[in-house]
């Protein structure tokens, strides 16, 4: 089995169709349903055990509620027709001092589905044209759609879901 790339290391080409934004919307919404079914099992010593100073399970899945204000304040950065959109905090303070391992996995996956679900919502309701508008990524330091910024919110959850993945088979848990 291949080892997961850091998120940092990334490389993303932002050239999907037009035609696949339900697809990836799909992908969204999905996350929270996948994120509990996932983690629903596995007992609290796992989910709050470290490997080699990474994040535990528990902050993963903090990491992914910890970044949805600025998922949703990007959507609105394409809405406006801001030129460039908000910038992240590379260092992942929030997550950092979150606390994540000491909130109950309920709470977390509670408010993730939450805010995940009013962020669809405000997706559904735009026009398709908007799906066009284009923004500069601040790190990646090019053009994206709004439908690449979809695309990449996927692709963020889908990295941290395998992370949580990877993590569960180090530990020896096979739920």
């Amino acid at each position: 089995m291949s080892e997961l790339i850091p998120w940092f290391q990334r490389v993303f080409r932002f050239d999907a169709p037009d035609g696949i934004f339900l697809n990836v919307l799909e992908r969204v919404r999905g996350t929270p349903a996948r994120l509990e079914e996932r983690l629903g099992p596995v007992p609290r010593q796992f989910l709050i055990r470290k490997e080699a100073g990474a994040w535990s399970i528990m902050e993963n899945a903090g990491h992914l509620l910890d970044l949805e204000p600025l998922w949703a304040a990007r959507v609105d950065d394409f809405i406006q027709g801001n030129e460039r959109l908000q910038v992240a905090d590379l260092t992942n303070r929030k997550t950092h001092e979150a606390g994540h391992n000491d909130s109950p996995l309920d709470k977390i996956l509670t408010s993730f589905r939450a805010v995940r679900s009013a962020l669809v919502g405000k997706l559904e309701a735009l026009e398709p044209a908007a799906f066009s508008k284009t923004a500069l990524h601040p790190r990646l330091n090019t053009p994206m759609r709004l439908l690449d910024h979809v695309i990449f919110i996927a692709e963020h959850d889908d990295h941290h879901l395998a992370r949580i993945s990877l993590l569960m088979r180090t530990f020896g848990w096979s739920g």
